[in-house]
């Protein structure tokens, strides 16, 4: 994806959340209020779209805290210019901060 293209209002919240410490899709989902069937497949699309990278935690992780794995998404250099883009565009993103320090835990 270009650098200069627009992202949707939906897929910048994804981005500006992930960029602020929301990592993984249900704290996305919490972060930005987006249900599901908007936000998994929006990462998906980032993701095709080189915008983020994924990998899945180690199934020992999830095991001692005995939940499923969760897949980690982290912005590419290309996300990075096209928040920066983003925030220009949707000045109010910048609210969409952690509510405290205890929920990126």
């Amino acid at each position: 994806m270009a650098v200069d293209a627009k992202l949707s209002h939906t897929a910048a919240m994804i981005l500006q959340a992930i960029h602020i410490g929301y990592l993984y899709g249900f704290s996305v989902m919490e972060q930005t209020g987006l249900p599901s069937g908007t936000v998994y497949p929006a990462l998906r699309r980032l993701e095709r779209d080189g915008l983020i990278r994924s990998e899945w935690e180690k199934q020992g992780i999830a095991d001692d805290e005995q939940r499923p794995p969760r897949k980690y998404h982290k912005l590419t250099r290309a996300g990075e210019q096209a928040i920066t883009a983003a925030l220009k565009r949707y000045p109010l993103l910048a609210k969409l901060t952690p509510a405290s320090e205890e929920q990126l835990a």
